[in-house]
């Protein structure tokens, strides 16, 4: 196998493994990408994507038309194997690293010995440790290495081991393209010798400082980041419950507080959503369930966050005889489609549940309702169509063209507004 690593074979074709894929083909790797899912194959196959991030399909039908990117349903042999497959967690709040594991025990049996393999799913700390021991079932032929603390002597790398890092994704949707190559990269290997290795890597597409780990520290730095902002996030809900006991506006309160020149409050809204900041703290819980007490609690305020506006918005519908409630905005972030654990999906679904009116959902960036909310009841229509007839407005995504509404179309309508937009 060629030193320089000119092969790729990335496990998971979605927000972060198409992406990475198709930046690293137009860099000059031939890449395989892998998906279980025959029509995410079969699109990208003709140039074509799946799902919704700017620019990404000139990148992708670029790197397909260069010959260097290609799609399929299982791992071909490479140098490289990068797996970046969801993460999800369990309703028990305990990791579920299913997808991991089948990724990893998928591709064992095409390495040969010297192949570097690279986990960037945000995962458990020691996750990329349980990678090294499920390649070692599979195949007991391969050499694989030991972890190594941060500091420590390492062992003399062997020679022809299969090398491993994690190295976390670390951008925001809408600018993943830009954020891929300029951001900063943690790069832990499992040793010192699979750190070097997966930097010599990242180094041909990531002009971003590339800062050299173990994979333990990689996996927490990268959990580390998400609870950070779950906690400031956290801060904020709490003061807007806080502030709708004393009749205090919140947005006005965070605005003088944030004059101090060493405050920074966050904006509050209906919750937390998406892979990450939903999802990763549950994982340092899981890893330290006794010290982690402030990183558990943030996630609890966060997570009654929805409780509080449906209680709002039921208490108003008991207004109307036969209520028509417009929920503006499904995705878990603005300007986006991604509906990845957002609270405007579980808030909208239980209104629909409920069945205390008519629940019609606006979503911009989506044709078509996800099965949970389909099979609830409520029914996706345009901005105009829910205005007509919504007696009660609930906002939960602060959209565009939800942010630019004339407000004299909300007169005489019952108005919730999680985000502050319309103030």
């Amino acid at each position: 196998m060629s030193t320089d690593y000119e092969t790729v074979c990335v496990l998971g074709l979605g927000y972060i493994g198409l992406p990475t894929a198709s930046i690293m083909a137009m860099r000059g790797f031939r890449v395989h990408g892998v998906d279980v899912n025959q029509q995410a194959v079969d699109t990208i196959n003709q140039g074509r994507i799946h799902i919704h991030e700017p620019d990404l399909d000139a990148l992708v039908k670029a790197a397909v038309g260069s010959g260097r990117l290609s799609a399929h349903l299982r791992p071909q042999p490479a140098d490289v194997f990068i797996v970046a497959v969801p993460t999800p967690f369990k309703d028990t709040h305990q990791p579920d690293l299913t997808y991991v594991e089948a990724a990893t025990r998928s591709l064992a049996g095409v390495l040969t010995p010297g192949n570097l393999v690279i986990l960037e799913s945000t995962c458990p700390v020691s996750t990329t440790e349980s990678m090294a021991r499920w390649i070692a079932e599979e195949r007991p032929d391969l050499s694989l290495p030991a972890w190594t603390p941060l500091g420590a002597k390492a062992a003399a790398p062997v020679k022809g081991a299969v090398l491993l890092a994690h190295c976390p994704e670390r951008v925001l949707p809408g600018q993943i393209l830009r954020e891929l190559v300029e951001n900063d990269r943690i790069i832990g290997g499992i040793d010192p010798a699979s750190a070097e290795r997966c930097a010599a890597i990242y180094r041909k597409f990531v002009i971003g400082k590339l800062l050299l780990s173990d994979c333990r520290t990689a996996e927490l730095a990268k959990l580390t980041e998400n609870a950070f902002r779950d906690v400031n996030i956290a801060f904020a809900n709490e003061l807007s419950l806080i502030c709708d006991r004393l009749g205090i506006d919140v947005w006005e309160l965070i605005r003088l507080a944030n004059h101090h020149p060493r405050v920074k409050i966050l904006n509050p809204g209906p919750g937390v959503g998406g892979h990450c900041i939903a999802v990763d703290p549950w994982f340092i819980v899981s890893s330290a369930p006794e010290e982690a007490r402030l990183i558990r609690t943030a996630r609890e305020v966060n997570d009654h966050k929805p409780v509080v506006v449906i209680s709002k918005v039921e208490k108003l519908a008991e207004r109307f005889k036969y209520p028509v409630i417009a929920c503006l905005g499904l995705a878990f972030k603005a300007d986006v489609d991604d509906l990845r654990e957002s609270p405007a999906v579980e808030i909208t679904r239980h209104l629909a549940q409920r069945q205390i009116g008519r629940v019609l959902a606006v979503e911009p960036y989506i044709s078509q309702l996800p099965k949970a909310l389909s099979d609830s009841g409520a029914q996706l229509v345009d901005l105009d169509a829910a205005l007509a007839k919504a007696d009660v407005v609930l906002l939960l995504v602060d959209h565009r063209v939800f942010r630019a509404l004339d407000r004299k179309r909300l007169e005489g309508k019952a108005v919730v507004d999680t985000r502050g937009c319309w103030r």
